[in-house]
């Protein structure tokens, strides 16, 4: 699943996403900065350095982004995913030690939220063939028959050989939920190795911010308004050495018979989940819980997302409801900055 676009807000700080040549080094506010995007994951990739280095290491970023790509992406003939796919109830699959490390995870923040966030959601994914502004809506009989495949629990893990199997045949693992946050943070693990401490990491909207600006203050991260133009914020927070990353009901769907289905599933129910929100920010300290919490706690629900966010260390959310109300977990009530203008009103929890 993809994420939603999240604005970076610093006074004439935007680099253009047409581009795929490094730009020159820019004083602006004070803060110099070198750029370069490439479009990777299915989106446009932009990385800002704000320390000394060269602008070559740009071609060993991309690359490496590159490499992961190849190893998770199921759409990638020959990755990790896509063997564990071909191989689903017939054989383990070797796989890389990123492979592993990412489906733990997926497993444990399945655990955290019963199930609502689940990895072996594809066949779902692949039924409803959401890509805007086509899209499939199944019968539901090939929904039940989608939901039987769906059970993270039959995911096994044998980490002394580096192997994983899928217990049934037509399990298909998606990474789309958690794939970009890990790469975020492989990609922050490689240029912290490099003495960079300063950068913004932006992965098609999943935004991770190595350390902060040069003259100390921190980086401002606007929340898009799901019904505004692209670009146009309900608000900010400020932040250091954190993550942001949104989902939401607004850019990935399609109109059926007049009704609109969005592409965060339900993995009881088979279909797109509906409740009160239209959107979920999530602001965390490493972008691979972000990633997924971001999609797990929008179908959980405000009750049950708030108790579960609130219980964590290192996690914060605002959730984004239909009626226009925001509600902000404890953590960053004193980072987070309504824009008066927009409409928003904030909510007791």
């Amino acid at each position: 699943m993809k994420k939603v676009t999240i604005l970076i807000l610093f006074a004439l700080l935007m680099t253009s996403l047409s581009s795929c040549k490094v730009r020159k080094n820019e004083i602006i506010n004070n803060n110099e900065y070198i750029s370069d995007n490439q479009f990777l994951l299915d989106t446009i990739v932009t990385i800002k350095i704000y320390d000394d280095t060269d602008k070559a290491i740009f071609e060993d970023l991309f690359a490496y982004i590159k490499e992961l790509e190849n190893i998770l992406s199921v759409h990638i003939e020959g990755s990790d995913l896509w063997n564990l796919q071909e191989n689903a109830g017939k054989q383990w699959t070797e796989v890389s030690l990123d492979t592993i490390k990412i489906i733990e995870k997926s497993i444990e923040i399945s655990e955290m939220s019963q199930g609502f966030f689940d990895i072996t959601s594809g066949p779902l994914i692949k039924l409803w063939a959401i890509d805007p502004p086509k899209g499939y809506y199944p019968t539901n009989i090939e929904i039940q028959e989608a939901l039987a495949l769906i059970d993270y629990k039959k995911i096994e893990i044998d980490k002394a050989r580096n192997r994983i199997f899928l217990k049934d045949m037509g399990m298909e693992g998606n990474l789309g939920a958690i794939a970009k946050g890990y790469i975020s943070d492989k990609v922050k693990e490689y240029l912290l190795e490099k003495g960079i401490n300063r950068a913004i990491i932006n992965l098609g909207g999943n935004v991770l911010v190595i350390g902060n600006k040069q003259d100390g203050s921190d980086f401002k991260i606007g929340i898009q308004d799901p019904d505004g133009e692209r670009g146009k914020y309900l608000g900010a927070v400020n932040v250091s050495d954190k993550s942001v990353v949104s989902s939401g009901t607004y850019e990935r769907y399609f109109v059926h018979e007049g009704k609109a289905y969005h592409h965060i599933f339900n993995p009881f129910t088979g279909f797109p989940q509906e409740n009160r929100l239209k959107g979920v920010s999530i602001i965390s300290d490493h972008s691979t819980e972000g990633d997924a919490f971001s999609t797990a706690v929008f179908l959980m629900g405000i009750d049950k997302g708030m108790k579960l966010v609130e219980s964590m260390d290192g996690i914060d959310v605002i959730f984004i409801t239909k009626d226009n109300k925001l509600y902000i977990s404890s953590g960053i009530s004193n980072i987070f900055e309504l824009e008066l203008e927009s409409g928003y009103s904030i909510a007791n929890p």
